[in-house]
């Protein structure tokens, strides 16, 4: 039975826990939600996590010293008995915090539907027939998990302990490939998709902490505990690395692209239309050129520009008083020049 001063001695230290692993799961809640599409996420590292997550609650509750601890609270104090209670607390937020990444997954497993433009998407989404395996065998694991904790409490008393090892060595079995699906598809992607770095930047030390936290409660007998924990955030420490080099590469090429534009519409700016000398003609003082212009419109920015080279063309035609000089005109119409050559 813990002593109260063993759980003054750690309720401290505990007590943040559950609150933290809530506030860490936060920015991957939202991100999923904001974009509307879980793009990026592997509906295996999904079906893993939700699996390894029940896993280890169902651990917890079945150790001997959580057993003891529940026993306990009924002599312990109010608060001794949540201090006592609070490893269950913690992994408990754990379940219902991944629990709530499997649901946010079933309902935005499709990019259709996302929030963000069609550029931003990489890859294909799941087929509806993945994302529904994925949920039906996280419901059939809880309920099996669920039944047989059940039946060895009730029923198998004595073989308790070595359910709860199992229990144990699932999560742990789980854990450890539990990335391996989520690293193999953000390298593939080269992309971060909606994993948020965020919560991978909270969980990979809270995850080492929360390890010696549940090693401080349980001691080396509850390896089958908090090795999970320990090894969980090794691994999403990888894939922590994948996901900050890919954003910083993300967002370098768009600075560079950024560069590129910029510098050519400094360019474009440049090559304007030509200035030259010439007197003074109608329009000058807008730029415009003088009548009768082979191309006016490398001359006209606007339609309005255009329009007005034309109307003072068509005016400089209508002022002008020498056939010969008249466009589409030559000579003196009213001049009989085959009687003149006869002279």
């Amino acid at each position: 039975m813990p002593s109260a001063s063993h759980s003054g001695r750690h309720a401290t230290w505990n007590w943040w826990f559950p609150f933290g692993l809530l506030v860490s799961y936060l920015p991957q809640h939202y991100r999923i939600i904001s974009r509307g599409t879980a793009e990026g996420i592997s509906p295996y590292f999904v079906l893993l996590g939700t699996t390894s997550a029940t896993s280890g609650f169902a651990n917890i509750l079945t150790v001997p010293q959580s057993r003891d601890a529940i026993e306990c609270c009924r002599e312990l104090e109010t608060f001794q008995c949540a201090a006592a209670m609070l490893g269950v607390a913690q992994l408990g937020m754990q379940w219902m915090c991944f629990a709530l990444i499997l649901v946010l997954f079933l309902i935005f497993f499709r990019y259709r539907d996302a929030n963000i433009s069609s550029d931003e998407l990489r890859g294909e989404s799941p087929r509806w027939q993945t994302a529904m395996g994925v949920g039906l065998a996280c419901l059939a694991h809880g309920l099996v998990v669920v039944i047989l904790t059940g039946v060895f409490t009730i029923a198998l008393p004595n073989h308790l302990t070595a359910w709860a090892n199992f229990l144990g060595v699932m999560a742990a079995a789980l854990a450890a490939v539990q990335y391996f699906p989520q690293i193999w598809t953000t390298y593939h992607l080269k992309h971060v998709g909606s994993l948020s770095i965020p919560m991978m930047f909270l969980q990979t030390p809270g995850g080492l902490l929360f390890a010696a936290s549940l090693y401080a409660r349980l001691g080396a007998e509850g390896w089958s505990t908090w090795a999970v924990y320990l090894l969980t955030a090794l691994m999403q420490g990888c894939v922590l690395f994948l996901a900050v080099y890919y954003e910083w590469a993300a967002r370098r090429e768009q600075r560079q692209l950024s560069s590129v534009d910029a510098d050519g519409l400094a360019s474009s700016s440049s090559l304007r239309r030509p200035s030259v000398p010439r007197t003074y003609s109608e329009g000058w003082e807008r730029g415009l050129p003088g009548p009768f212009t082979g191309h006016p419109e490398r001359y006209a920015e606007t339609e309005d520009d255009l329009d007005d080279i034309q109307e003072r063309e068509e005016r400089a035609i209508a002022r002008e008083n020498q056939p010969l000089l008249r466009p589409g005109g030559i000579g003196n119409p009213r001049k009989n020049y085959r009687s003149t050559k006869g002279r």
